[in-house]
C-alpha cells in the first residue's frame, strides 16, 4: 500500500522526517489498512500549499479508483469539493442542514483540465451563489452577535 501510494522508501521514517504531503498519504495508507467502507476527511488538506494540495487531490481519486470506498469530504475550497466529488452538499450557516445538494456529473477519471471545461464553470457558478447566500447571513449574524 506505501507503494501503491508513492511513498517506498518512507517507511522507516518518523513524522517529523517527511513532509506534510507525504505525512498526509501516509494517514491515508493507514486509514486504508482496515479496509473501511467509509472514510471521513475534515479538511485534510487545509495546510497545504496549492500545488503540494493538487498532488494530494490525484492521490485521493486515485486511491478512490482502486478502493471504491466510499468517501466524505469536508471543505471550504469549492474548487476542490467540484474537482472531487460525485455530490456536493452545501450547507446552512445556523441551523447547520442541507441547504442545496448539487449532482457534480463531469465524467470519471477526473484530471486538472475539467477544472477550465465549461461545465465545472457552470457548476462553480451554481455552488457560489449558495454559498455566498449562507455567508452572508453568516456575517450579519456575527455583526448582531458581536
Amino acid at each position: 500500500m506505501m507503494a501503491d501510494a508513492g511513498l517506498s522508501g518512507s517507511e522507516e521514517s518518523y513524522p517529523g522526517e517527511i513532509s506534510s504531503g507525504v505525512r498526509r498519504r501516509v494517514e491515508i495508507v493507514r486509514a486504508l489498512m482496515n479496509e473501511p467502507k467509509v472514510l471521513l476527511f475534515d479538511e485534510p488538506y487545509r495546510a497545504l500549499d496549492s500545488l503540494t494540495k493538487s498532488v494530494m487531490h490525484e492521490a485521493l481519486l486515485e486511491t478512490y479508483y482502486k478502493n471504491k470506498v466510499t468517501i466524505f469530504f469536508i471543505t471550504h475550497d469549492l474548487d476542490e469539493a467540484l474537482f472531487l466529488g460525485h455530490r456536493l452538499a452545501i450547507m446552512t450557516t445556523r441551523p447547520c442542514r442541507p441547504k442545496k445538494v448539487l449532482e457534480v456529473d463531469i465524467p470519471h477519471p477526473r484530471d486538472y483540465g475539467v477544472l477550465t471545461s465549461r461545465r465545472f464553470r457552470e457548476l462553480m457558478d451554481e455552488t457560489l451563489e449558495a454559498v455566498h447566500e449562507e455567508a452572508r447571513k453568516a456575517f450579519d449574524l456575527g455583526e448582531r452577535e458581536g
